[in-house]
């Protein structure tokens, strides 16, 4: 028997930043992503975002790797929006993500940093946001492919 845990606050965007996630449907998106996630029996601790992004905070079993999760949420999540008559204006999901790893003991301030996202964002932008967990986590910023979709 072996014993693993990841956990992961996971950010990704809509294509080119678009605020195509309507607030008065987000919590129906929101349920979407946390439906897939425990399909692929993953631990979901919170999920929040604002009109252009989505922020996941959960913990992944030892067979999935980070970037199918992210596949398979992006690519499920996109599907059921473009079909769906309350996400009028959604053309996809921006090509990349941030995955970043933390311990059990980051729980608590990763959950509370993703539930004060609208009061976050009324002060920083989302590229503001998205590179300084890029420069924070030591990754190295290409400006010619940052928050690009073509």
């Amino acid at each position: 028997m072996s014993y693993t845990t990841s956990y992961y606050h996971i950010v990704f965007r809509t294509y080119r930043s678009e605020p195509t996630i309507v607030a008065d449907h987000e919590r129906e998106l929101y349920a979407y992503l946390y439906g897939i996630a425990r399909n692929l029996r993953c631990q979901t601790y919170r999920i929040g975002g604002m009109s252009d992004h989505v922020h996941l905070f959960v913990s992944l079993p030892s067979t999935l790797p980070l970037a199918e999760f992210v596949q398979r949420l992006k690519t499920d999540s996109s599907k059921w929006l473009k079909a769906n008559p309350d996400f009028p204006h959604f053309r996809g999901w921006g090509h990349e993500y941030a995955g970043f790893s933390y311990s059990l003991r980051d729980k608590d301030m990763i959950v509370g940093y993703i539930m004060r996202q609208k009061e976050h964002h009324r002060r920083v932008t989302f590229a503001e946001e998205y590179r300084a967990f890029l420069e924070e986590n030591g990754i190295a910023v290409d400006e010619r492919y940052f928050l690009k979709d073509e």
